[in-house]
């Protein structure tokens, strides 16, 4: 009795030993022509991580949500024609249905009868659009920071910012306007977001964390690389947010699909936004963490964790 305890503490401790020295694996996935870069770690409950943007890729991410890989089997990857899945990628190859499309095909690539969607910002709004052309194959859904589901949600939020920081979308307009911001210099473009994340994150230190991230993105991808994340971002804003009807809540209704919506106190979109979107799905509730912005998994990572865990738990917690 006694070797077969040293035995099973062993597998435990070797499992958890494993996890701690979970590696990522790189892959690239076939779509239509080009390749989406995918990067996934960990173990258990596969998670499939939707990034922002539209015009970004998923670097912005980490390393703070890899710390859920001692539980979740992370599976991140960059849009297409963003990032790392620009090669071979003309921006009118991409809509919001290729990139509801890619979403399924990462589903296949990974063999996942069903899957978790989590979305931050821009990607809540492909997760929600995914969920409504295949509710079978969604199992639960996490929304981050969640952006507009509709085309009123999001003139409001422009009204609100114009309102807010009419000083800091004057300056944003100032740099959009120069050579150097127009031919995609990485440091202009760098100085713009300097501007327009300033007021979306509640402290400082953090905020300059994603400034130094997302300055290193924007370097490898390049001045190529990111007017054609520009260029995808338009087409994907026309479908949605500029078009005059666009408007997923009233569709969002039927769906059953349980979902946990987390924004923060001091998010830079208009609180409705998150509301909105909770009260129109049946089986949603959302969660307000405090001292927390629009990056709450990087803000506030032990509240997400909890948050995260609770859910799949079946357990309600209350926010922090």
């Amino acid at each position: 009795m006694k070797a077969a305890l040293v035995v099973a503490v062993l597998a435990l401790i070797c499992t958890a030993l494993s996890k701690q020295n979970a590696k990522p694996h790189e892959s690239r996935i076939p779509v239509g022509g080009a390749e989406l870069y995918s990067r996934d770690i960990g173990h258990g409950t596969a998670i499939i991580v939707l990034h922002g943007g539209p015009d970004f890729d998923h670097s912005y991410l980490l390393p703070e949500l890899d710390r859920l890989s001692d539980s979740y089997h992370l599976i991140y990857y960059d849009q297409r024609g963003r990032g790392r899945s620009a090669d071979g990628v003309k921006p009118e190859d991409v809509t919001l249905a290729s990139d509801i499309a890619d979403i399924e095909k990462v589903r296949q690539y990974y063999h996942l009868d069903s899957v978790v969607l989590l979305g931050h910002s821009w990607g809540t709004v492909l997760a929600l659009e995914y969920a409504l052309r295949y509710p079978g194959r969604v199992s639960h859904m996490i929304l981050m920071n969640p952006g507009p589901a509709s085309t009123d949600d999001y003139q409001q939020l422009k009204k609100e910012w114009l309102e807010k920081r009419p000083e800091d979308m004057e300056r944003r307009k100032a740099i959009s306007a120069t050579a150097a911001y127009k031919e995609a210099d990485p440091d202009a473009v760098v100085a713009y977001y300097r501007i327009h994340f300033k007021p979306a994150l509640a402290r400082s230190e953090d905020y300059e964390k994603l400034i130094t991230r997302m300055q290193a993105s924007f370097v490898r991808q390049g001045s190529a690389g990111i007017i054609k994340a520009r260029a995808v971002e338009s087409r994907l804003m026309s479908e949605t947010w500029a078009a005059p009807e666009y408007n997923l809540l009233p569709r969002l209704k039927s769906l059953r699909i349980p979902t946990l919506v987390v924004t923060g106190d001091h998010e830079f979109i208009p609180i409705p936004t998150a509301e909105h979107i909770t009260q129109a799905l049946p089986n949603a509730r959302m969660v307000t963490l405090k001292n927390c912005g629009h990056f709450s998994y990087m803000e506030s990572p032990v509240a997400v964790r909890e948050q995260i865990d609770a859910f799949f738990a079946g357990k309600m917690k209350s926010a922090h």
